[in-house]
């Protein structure tokens, strides 16, 4: 098992990192916010998971350990693969998971593409007794600090993949109303998808 890599980064894509390691570079997949923490020549350390199959071996990438451990632990509830393991990471921080899952909140899990209502109903059942407590609860009074809003993980996850801060706000400004659609709707705005958007208005302009 690969248990973490370190080393200069040397891309970032919108779902992936290149972490060069040994003078090897290594694909590692990546949530928005764990690759909004990155910047192109400088160095990080993020911890992994290889994920086998037949045709291929894929490195999941996570800011750290306990986001790993959340990973690989919501792929032991059934229908559960990596990929769908990872949009709830991307969605929901590791404690918001735990809080969704021992409070029962189905709302929290539907917010996540490909989670229906009776999917959400299962994982609560089947995660019960797997992901445990919010680990911001263990101190009396503690609080965990709130998730950036969409906007600010969008930006830095622009800035990261070397635009101008200017071009970063008029791409921002260019796919608000499609969140904006979504918050109206009831729903959670999704940063990968919006960051994609972003993304073709810039390939647009330039």
């Amino acid at each position: 098992m690969i248990a973490f890599v370190s080393g200069p980064v040397a891309a970032v894509a919108p779902d992936t990192a290149v972490i060069e390691v040994g003078g090897v570079g290594m694909a590692v997949q990546c949530t928005p916010a764990t690759l909004s923490g990155l910047r192109v020549g400088e160095q990080a350390r993020l911890a992994t998971s290889l994920v086998v199959r037949e045709d291929s071996l894929t490195l999941y990438g996570f800011a750290d350990d306990d986001e790993r451990q959340v990973f690989e632990l919501l792929q032991t509830a059934s229908g559960v693969g990596p990929r769908l393991a990872q949009a709830m990471l991307a969605v929901h921080s590791p404690d918001a998971l735990r809080r969704a899952v021992s409070t029962g909140d189905e709302k929290a899990l539907t917010a996540v593409p490909g989670i229906g209502k009776k999917g959400a109903q299962r994982l609560l059942l089947e995660l019960k007794d797997r992901l445990g407590e919010p680990l911001g609860s263990a101190v009396p009074g503690a609080r965990s600090a709130p998730a950036p809003g969409w906007s600010d993980q969008l930006h830095t996850a622009l800035v990261g993949l070397g635009y101008a801060t200017r071009e970063a706000d008029e791409a921002v400004a260019a796919v608000t109303p499609q969140a904006e659609e979504t918050v109206a709707a009831g729903g959670t705005p999704q940063v990968a998808q919006l960051l994609r958007a972003a993304l073709q208005t810039l390939n647009r302009t330039r």
